[in-house]
């Protein structure tokens, strides 16, 4: 029998940070979001003092001051590599690994006979080698799987492993799912949904496939045989190629001038083409936009986007940064006296091919340019990101996300190190 389980780290970010400092342990912990906006990953203690995902810092000042809630901003290149290790102690338990995000691995577990005991051991490895807490669920599909578990993370007595692959199981647990809480399910289809009488995962399954299409489309029709132990979502050995790809980041002060604004879109835009060429990727379409801040209406209110082709396709830093800077020229506010402060910029692309199948014209010239971004990633990889950049990307860099509360890049940064005296 076909067994799929789903991997997922316990409050990630929290557990992450817990790693390095034990005296969070037991203390209600936060961290923020990109430019220490919001709360975006909360510990079990600071969900019971009522702090919901997404809320602003502001308005959660006097509840971090009357209980000691401890703040951290996002630290991604912790997070990260603290993910790839997780993944790593994930592979000697099973060939197959797909990763779902940054905190969930879809695992097959077919072959094994005892799957519980085996999960529950993967579970202690991961705990033991690199202190973050997994809960696995395991099921005859992707759907089942995540249902089983939501279920397992919610429920202490399956001590974090629940296997779903026997339908006795599944048929007295799915009846105490809302329909609400199945993967892919969302509000609209939800109301949809209870709108005819439909409000548990067992009432989802047992619906007629033709009534699922005709009110959810294939999406929905899928689902449904997902949940009846039919599997529908494949489980992909290979990541499916890339369409698009953005960079986008908030600044960490107001972008007043087009020099500063550009200088975040020249750091956006080298990124995107060292992404393109980590992949092997060309790009055919280049779009750059930034704005100012949405939720600010008492202060004046601009929104600039321009796209253009790129003519041979190109993951060129040089080109990319050329198209870019041509495009936030044309989106700049022409003959404006307002004083506008952009609050985020990005820089996105599209038609992406695999390099050696991007199309060749008659004129093309031979590319000078692949062994300068060789040299030039090379030097980055060996001596650490920004060590060479463009002079347009600037030095003081004003624009960069605010991270005020970030802890040290323990794993990835020599000078981050501990220090044992």
């Amino acid at each position: 029998m076909r067994a799929i389980a789903i991997s997922d780290s316990a409050n990630f970010y929290v557990s992450a940070e817990r790693i390095f400092d034990p005296s969070l342990n037991g203390v209600p912990v936060i961290v923020l979001s990109n430019n220490d906006g919001c709360a975006v990953a909360r510990s079990d203690e600071a969900k019971a003092l009522g702090i919901k995902m997404g809320e602003p810092l502001h308005l959660l000042r006097d509840k971090i001051a009357t209980h000691g809630v401890k703040v951290f901003s996002s630290n991604y290149t912790l997070y990260g590599d603290i993910s790839r290790r997780v993944v790593e102690v994930y592979e000697d338990y099973t060939p197959n690994v797909e990763i779902y995000s940054i905190d969930e691995c879809f695992l097959d577990f077919s072959g094994f006979q005892d799957r519980v005991a085996h999960a529950k051991h993967m579970r202690r490895d991961v705990l033991r080698r690199i202190g973050i807490p997994v809960r696995v669920g395991i099921a005859q599909t992707k759907t089942l799987a995540k249902c089983a578990n939501d279920i397992a993370k919610k429920n202490p007595i399956f001590e974090g492993v629940l296997d779903m692959t026997d339908p006795a199981l599944a048929d007295w647990l799915l009846p105490r799912v809302p329909v609400g809480d199945i993967w892919g399910i969302g509000r609209r289809t939800t109301r949809k949904l209870e709108g005819i009488g439909i409000s548990t995962a067992a009432q989802l399954r047992d619906m007629p496939l033709r009534q699922a299409r005709a009110l959810g489309t294939v999406v929905l029709e899928r689902t449904v045989l997902e949940l009846q132990g039919e599997p529908c979502i494949a489980f992909d050995d290979v990541e499916p190629p890339r369409k698009g790809m953005a960079v986008t980041r908030s600044a960490g002060a107001p972008m007043t001038d087009f020099d500063t604004l550009f200088q975040a879109i020249t750091a956006h835009a080298t990124r995107a083409a060292e992404k393109l060429r980590q992949h092997g990727l060309v790009a055919g379409t280049l779009t750059v936009f930034f704005h100012t801040n949405r939720h600010r209406p008492d202060r004046p209110q601009y929104a600039g986007s321009r796209s253009t082709r790129l003519t041979p396709m190109s993951s060129d830093t040089f080109e990319l940064v050329a198209a870019a800077k041509q495009c936030a020229i044309a989106a700049w506010p022409k003959n404006c006296t307002q004083n506008y402060a952009f609050t985020k910029a990005g820089v996105m692309l599209d038609e992406l091919l695999p390099q050696d199948d991007q199309p060749r014209t008659l004129f093309d010239e031979p590319r000078k340019s692949p062994t300068l971004m060789a040299a030039l990633d090379a030097v980055n990889a060996r001596f650490g990101k920004k060590t060479m950049v463009l002079a347009s990307e600037g030095t003081a860099r004003t624009w960069q996300l605010r991270a005020n509360h970030r802890s040290p890049r323990y794993t990835t940064r020599i000078s981050d190190l501990p220090v044992v005296r």
